[in-house]
């Protein structure tokens, strides 16, 4: 394969170790496999409903709770719902070996024990990954007309594999175009995902279809990546009025990654409300996402910057508006005040503590008015 294959970790049921699984996630982005983390004690709707948005290559369920012949029936049930029983399904934990044979009559294509390396793991979803079927890109297009949403996400995987220009959507199916795309940036730690949880949070719960496309950084050495900004998106049941998609920057500077223009293209034809672009954690000069929209808000956080760092050139130049995230930490007061001092009041600055559900509201009026 000349591309990195996509693994999605699931922690589902109520296990609470999540150190092993973690360990496996650093492992297979060393590996230069694409990861995405969906956390603890997810369900097997959610779990695999985020795989299908994530169009994974492989879903990895991590169980260390002798619940396996109760929870994987679940998975594959589910896996079948949504139409994507030739991404195959394997299993890690402590299984006993007695159980192997039942596993795999369910359909588990894998079963990995304590005793299993690393080296042997990741052989194993490589040859897995590389026997699925090549996707029939016209019927996937018919099919995104029709507003499927398989079909949508494994587009978005086309686009980035292969770039082809011909995918950009001629026509919209019902749902129609003309979504407000936001970016949302700002640096590594200031609480974007969670923030973007929050607020997505709210503007489904005023009726709003809403797609997420969140960017992580892709290592310089391995090309692997570890997506973790689904983690803080996921849903206790799946939400099929709220989409997200992680990407990794490819290395690309600016904060973004390839062809995210044309993702961007793709979901909005599909008939969202709104797009919400989250950047890889972002330095002074990462601007790229001006390229894609030119409405931006900026996450900053307390004692983040004093008058003479936010009036430099770059990243706060382009914000349309400014959240000043965790306002439930010391120095909010004071980078809130040096904050009024630099930009003054033509654009918007709000506080906000997402932790704590507090100054959301407000942002949300905002974007959907």
């Amino acid at each position: 394969m000349d591309y990195a294959i996509r693994v999605l970790l699931a922690k589902v049921g109520l296990d609470g170790h999540d150190r092993g699984v973690k360990l496996l996630a650093r492992s297979f982005r060393d590996a230069g496999i694409e990861v995405i983390y969906t956390g603890l004690w997810q369900t097997p709707a959610a779990s695999v409903h985020a795989a299908m948005q994530e169009d994974a290559d492989i879903i990895g369920v991590s169980l260390h709770s002798a619940a396996h012949m109760t929870i994987m029936p679940e998975v594959l049930k589910w896996q079948k719902h949504y139409g994507i029983e030739d991404v195959p399904v394997v299993l890690g934990g402590i299984i006993p070996q007695a159980d192997y044979p039942a596993l795999r009559d369910l359909g588990v294509a894998e079963v990995f024990n304590p005793g299993s390396s690393i080296a042997e793991i990741v052989a194993a979803i490589r040859k897995l990954a590389a026997s699925r079927k090549d996707r029939d890109t016209e019927s996937l297009l018919d099919a995104y007309a029709k507003g499927d949403v398989k079909s949508l996400a494994r587009l978005i995987t086309h686009i980035q594999r292969h770039g082809t220009e011909a995918l950009t959507p001629q026509t919209a199916h019902d749902g129609g175009s003309g979504a407000r795309v936001i970016g949302v940036t700002g640096a590594p730690g200031v609480g974007k995902s969670s923030f973007i949880a929050k607020l997505s949070g709210l503007l489904r719960a005023r009726g709003q279809k809403v797609a997420v496309v969140a960017v992580d950084p892709t290592s310089p050495v391995t090309g692997g990546a570890l997506l973790g900004d689904r983690l803080r998106m996921m849903r206790a049941e799946p939400d099929e009025g709220f989409f997200v998609r992680s990407l990794s920057s490819s290395n690309e500077q600016g904060g973004l990654g390839p062809r995210v223009g044309q993702v961007i293209e793709l979901l909005d034809g599909f008939g969202f409300d709104t797009i919400l672009l989250e950047t890889v954690g972002a330095g002074q000069g990462d601007t790229a996402v001006l390229q894609i929209t030119k409405e931006i808000l900026l996450l900053l956080m307390p004692e983040s910057g004093d008058d003479i760092q936010f009036s430099k050139a770059g990243i706060m130049e382009i914000a349309s508006a400014y959240v000043l995230n965790k306002c439930d930490l010391p120095g909010a007061d004071a980078t809130h005040g040096n904050l009024l001092n630099t930009v003054g009041g033509d654009r918007p600055i709000w506080r906000v503590s997402a932790l704590h559900d507090e100054g959301l509201e407000a942002v949300a009026d905002w974007v959907a008015n």
